[in-house]
Formats: structure tokens, sequence, C-alpha cells
């Protein structure tokens, strides 16, 4: 059975294959094409606004805010925990995800993410029309325009992937045997058990949001983006070693029901503060209550949804496996689909319902014709995410581990 690199390709140990885990990343990646096309409705920021952009879906954007790409992070760290300890050296396993992620970063960066950037400035009234004089400038590093250019956009999440695999690499052995031993020792202590697993796994979270936050807002930026590596490195590396630990994963399970409720109960609050006099509310509860009961609320909403997935969704399907090999390709091309057909539809003044239906609609169809064009192009396909068809040979031998 295939593994996966981190993005792409399946969960598999063996002769156990993690469907609930191809499941959930599938759903992860999802739900983020679907936010995408809901930053296009709403007051917050971004690339490009819908005429009719106002708060009625914030509160909606708001239940998934917290805990997405969180969700992402972890299961990438348990697929590189998959992928290694199966790799036959530490340099192929680095240079296999350098081929894997640094390839659709550089073409994602160079040709994908570029007309983000000009619809955004064009909207804005920066530039005028004229696609190609923008992406040769583009592509300059002379930063002729009010943003960084070129850039990655919505690609960070690959870019700081790639970043922490790269990282890791060198010490991959180390770091195997840490979680076998000691590791398993220090996640037994801190995941052994329902209550544990909700409380004790937020205190670092707590505290980088408390301490670091205010002083390293989120920017992207991948040299000076602090708070936001502290979370994203910290939960990455706790898939990592949890990937193949038992007790967490039957601790996930136990706790299903705790993390459901907490759910529904802080879930519940927050829609009733924010429907009722929230200036007031904001500013009592504001500061670390705030902050904990929010990082509860995602890391019971992570745990819910892996334990959920380890119930009813562990179990193979045509459409899963279709989905594992298209899903990345999907996540590189909707933001660029979205925003130019946000940009166009948006200037023939079609009503909110019809222009959401069309920008839906354009972005589930251009990603799956996309990833059908591309995977049939092999010297195009891997800058889109897209592995090679497997040809399925009986394995000789099975690979050794990574070499100390």
């Amino acid at each position: 059975m295939a593994v996966t690199d981190g993005i792409s390709g399946g969960f598999s140990a063996g002769e156990t294959r993690r469907y609930d885990l191809d499941w959930l990343r599938v759903i992860a990646f999802g739900l983020l094409i679907f936010y995408h096309i809901g930053m296009f409705y709403v007051t917050w920021g971004w690339h490009v606004k819908s005429a009719y952009a106002g708060p009625a879906a914030e509160p909606l954007m708001l239940v998934v805010n917290p805990w997405r790409l969180a969700l992402l992070f972890f299961i990438s760290g348990v697929a590189v925990r998959f992928a290694s300890d199966k790799a036959l050296s530490r340099g192929r396993f680095a240079a296999s995800r350098a081929y894997r992620l640094g390839l659709p970063i550089l073409g994602g960066m160079i040709v994908i993410v570029a007309p983000q950037s000009y619809f955004e400035l064009r909207q804005a009234g920066g530039i005028e029309p004229g696609y190609f004089a923008f992406w040769g400038n583009y592509l300059k590093l002379e930063q002729l325009y009010p943003m960084i250019t070129p850039t990655w956009n919505h690609l960070w999440y690959v870019v700081y992937l790639f970043f922490y695999i790269m990282m890791m690499a060198p010490f991959l052995p180390m770091l195997r045997r840490f979680a076998e031993g000691r590791g398993a020792k220090a996640l037994n202590a801190v995941a052994g058990g329902p209550v544990r697993l909700m409380f004790l796994i937020i205190i670092p979270f707590v505290a980088y949001e408390a301490f670091l936050a205010p002083h390293f807002p989120t920017t992207h930026n991948l040299f000076w983006d602090w708070a936001n590596h502290a979370h994203r490195l910290t939960i990455f590396l706790l898939g990592y070693f949890a990937a193949k630990h038992v007790r967490f994963w039957t601790s996930v399970d136990r706790a299903l029901p705790m993390a459901a409720a907490f759910v529904v109960l802080i879930s519940g609050l927050r829609f009733y503060l924010r429907a009722n006099h929230w200036d007031y509310y904001a500013s009592v509860i504001d500061g670390p209550v705030a902050t904990v009961l929010l990082t509860l609320y995602a890391w019971a909403f992570i745990v819910m949804l892996m334990g959920a997935g380890q119930r009813f969704l562990n179990r193979p399907s045509k459409l899963l496996t279709y989905l594992t090999g298209a899903v990345f390709c999907y996540y590189i091309l909707h933001q660029s689909i979205i925003v130019i057909a946000g940009y166009y539809l948006t200037g023939l003044q079609l009503g909110a319902w019809p222009e959401f239906m069309l920008v839906t609609a354009i972005t589930v169809v251009g990603c799956g014709a996309g990833f059908e064009l591309f995977r049939r192009i092999p010297g195009l396909r891997i800058f889109l995410g897209i592995k090679a068809p497997a040809l399925h040979k009986k394995p000789s031998a099975k690979p050794a581990p990574v070499a100390a």
C-alpha cells in the first residue's frame, strides 16, 4: 500500500490502512476550499470582494476558523511519520519531499497564484488592464506593487510544511527512536486518557496565544511569523508523535462524547454572545478566559472529527481513492479560480445567491476539470501536486527504515 507524502497519497502502515485519516484530509481540504469562497463574501480582508459582501456569513466562518488549519497540520504530521518510517534513507526522503512539495510551490508562485495579485490590484484600481504586462513585472524582484511579488498566498501552508519537513529530515532516526521511547511515555502522560487528552494538550497553544500572538500577528512571512510557526509546528509534531501511538487514538475514541459536548456548548455560547450585546460580553471575558475557551473549542472539534472518523469513516471507497489523489490539485487551483470567477461575476450584478452559486459551481468544476486535464500531462502534473499513476508491481522486499 502507498503511503502519503505529507499532502498527497494515503495513510498506511504495513497492512493497516487508516482510511479515516484519508477522509479527514479530504474533508479538511474541502472545507478550506469552501472557506475561501466564503472569504469573498465576508467583511474581512481578502484579495477580491463581492459587491454583496457583508457580515451574514461570518458566524458560519467562525465555526471552522479556529481549527481548520490546525487539523491539516496535524494530519500532515501523521502522514510524515508513516512516510518517513518507510523511507530508505533520510536523503531520499528529503529529496522526495522536495520533488512533491517544492515543485508545486515553485509552479504555484510563478503561474497559479499570479492571477490573484493581478485581480486584487485590478479591483483596487491599482493597475491598468493587461495581464501579461503585469505578469512580467510580477516575476521581477523590484517590488513594483503594494504587495510582495512573486508571492505564495494560499500556498503558505505548503511552504511551511515543506520547511518543517526539511528542518526535521536530518534528525529522523533520532525522532523515530524518541517517538518509540521517551516520546511515547510523554504522550502517555498528557494524552493517556480522555480528560488529559482534552485539557493538557491545549496548554502550549494557550501560551502561544497569550504570549506570542500579541507581538507576532500572523503574516505568512516565513521568517517573521513566530506565533503562527509555534502553533503550526507544535500541532504538526503532535501529529508526528501521535501517528502510531495506540493509547493516543484510544483516548481520542473515548473522548469523543466529551469533545462533542464542548463543541456544542462553546459554539452555543459564542453564537449567543455575538447575538446579544457582544461588546459588553467581549469586554468581560476578553483575555485569558476567551483564549482558553477558544483553544479548547478548536482542539475539541479536532478530537471530535478524529474520534468520529475512527468510528464511522475507517473504510475504503472508490470515491475516497479518487479524492485522495485529486484533493491536493484542487487545493492548489481553487483560490485562483475563486478570485477570477468572483472578480468577473460580481461586476454583472446578478444578485447575491445567483452569484454565490455560480462562484461555487465554477470553483468545483474548475478544480475537477483541472485535475482531469493535468493528470494526463506527465510533464506538468507534478507542478499541480498530482502523483504519477502507480505501477501495480509485486513488491520485491520490504524497504528498510530510515538509516541512522
